[in-house]
């Protein structure tokens, strides 16, 4: 038996995607997203409408960054999605985080969440609300590497927006290995 729930934006997991841009004068500003994800092998695409303030700030510049929300910072992530930067101008200020350039991209670089992905915008489509980015670069801190040089989930803690319960949830556990556990079955 299964029950229906009509049509809902509902997946997990769905990444907090923390978003950001300079604006006109140079200043950072962040917004949290939660619809989006990886497009193509080089491309993350958002849903973020036009009127946010990072939205026009992305447009503007032609760059972003989408740093990974973690488990150590869930209420600064969520402070950046529930104020406006056109109502708080300080927002990141506020939420105790710094800003650095990318030196790959005209963005900022949040230094205290530990993966972000470096994008070019390349387009925007203000119906759909569909903003597609291409991949420059992906940093990360080194305290959330693992002994091999690659990011340990484990020590990033990435959290997912369950959309269905209004709250946070983080991600960690493996449970398989990809490419390789579903080989019983050929």
């Amino acid at each position: 038996m299964r029950k229906n729930f009509g049509a809902k934006p509902w997946t997990y997991p769905q990444p907090v995607f923390i978003l950001a841009a300079y604006g006109p004068d140079g200043t950072p500003n962040a917004m949290n997203a939660a619809w989006g994800g990886i497009s193509e092998d080089n491309e993350l695409s958002v849903c973020i409408s036009a009127g946010h303030k990072t939205t026009a700030n992305i447009l503007a510049r032609g760059a972003f960054t989408v740093s990974m929300g973690d488990a150590a910072h869930v209420a600064q992530c969520d402070y950046l999605g529930l104020v406006s930067g056109f109502q708080v101008p300080d927002k990141l200020e506020r939420a105790g985080f710094h800003a650095e350039k990318s030196e790959f991209v005209d963005a900022p670089i949040l230094q205290e969440l530990p993966m972000t992905v470096e994008c070019r915008l390349l387009r925007y489509d203000p119906s759909s609300c569909r903003l597609v980015g291409e991949i420059v670069n992906v940093s990360a801190r080194e305290d959330v590497l693992d002994e091999q040089g690659n990011i340990d989930p484990e020590k990033l803690r990435p959290i997912a927006f369950d959309p269905i319960h209004s709250t946070y949830r983080v991600l960690g556990e493996k449970v398989g290995n990809a490419f390789r556990d579903g080989n019983r079955f050929r």
